[in-house]
């Protein structure tokens, strides 16, 4: 199937969430992203003695930091999660998944700290990420930004707020002179980018990637490897800002795994030219 034949892409109804539910579940989001911003904030790029932040290793290779910050910003959030929605599991990059977390019907996912290299360097590109997901995808999620005080926040059918002031509607976008987020993006891919006269930014971070989509500082966001925590909050952003998600396919999932392109639907196909080759 080439591109040009691809319909442009629209993702089934959703189903709908207790009204009341979405209220509580937003509340709470907020609180712990304003709890993980203060956080941040304070120790992001130092300890107490003023030098990194108090680390306590790496995971995977030399790069993949975890510090006390990512643990202990876990922690807190499956506290209260724990305590105010019982019934709803969690899932997060630090502790793995809750029991039944796979076959529960909502679950709450959570990266504590996205961008951990960023934190642990100081460079202020890193977020808080906290989704509630239900088999239509995130229905409720928020991304704090603490390196521009900014807490973003969105529930399925309710819009997109920064700092609890809802964002306009987004002009109509155009792919030359426009930024494209993108997360280890393949040399091919910022080639043909450039060739359209379009600009790559690397954050470091995906949940930030995505979530500029949203605020129309970015056209698109491509990314090839992440998991679901490092996408679930934002991706309920971008999507309430009018965005669409479609997989390397280019069909419409709004959660796909295996790379994924974030994008206002009037460019979609040109943004899957650019990514496909």
């Amino acid at each position: 199937m080439t591109v040009a034949s691809l319909p442009l892409p629209q993702l089934p109804t959703p189903e709908p969430v207790d009204p009341g539910l979405l209220s509580r579940a937003l509340e709470a989001a907020g609180r712990l992203a304003n709890d993980a911003a203060e956080v941040i904030s304070a120790t992001i790029g130092r300890d107490h003695s003023g030098g990194r932040p108090a680390t306590t290793g790496t995971k995977a290779n030399p790069f993949d930091w975890v510090t006390d910050t990512d643990r202990t910003l876990e922690r807190h959030t499956r506290r209260v999660l724990a305590a105010e929605f019982p019934l709803f599991p969690v899932v997060g990059e630090e502790y793995g998944a809750d029991a039944a977390a796979e076959h529960a019907p909502m679950r709450w996912v959570v990266d504590p700290v996205d961008g951990t290299a960023n934190y642990v360097a100081g460079l202020p590109w890193c977020a808080y990420s906290l989704a509630l997901v239900d088999a239509s995808g995130p229905a409720v999620g928020v991304v704090a930004d603490p390196g521009r005080g900014q807490i973003y926040a969105a529930a399925r059918g309710r819009g997109f707020r920064a700092n609890g002031v809802p964002v306009r509607a987004l002009a109509q976008p155009v792919v030359a002179g426009s930024l494209v987020c993108a997360e280890d993006p393949e040399a091919g891919f910022v080639s043909r980018v450039r060739n359209a006269h379009a600009g790559v930014r690397v954050l470091g971070s995906a949940a930030l990637a995505v979530t500029q989509v949203a605020l129309g500082h970015a056209v698109a966001a491509v990314l090839e490897r992440y998991h679901e925590w490092d996408v679930a909050g934002a991706l309920c952003l971008a999507r309430e800002a009018g965005a669409v998600v479609v997989d390397r396919s280019g069909r419409p999932d709004p959660m796909p795994s295996g790379g994924l392109l974030v994008v206002r639907p009037e460019v979609c196909h040109e943004m899957l030219r650019l990514w496909w080759g």
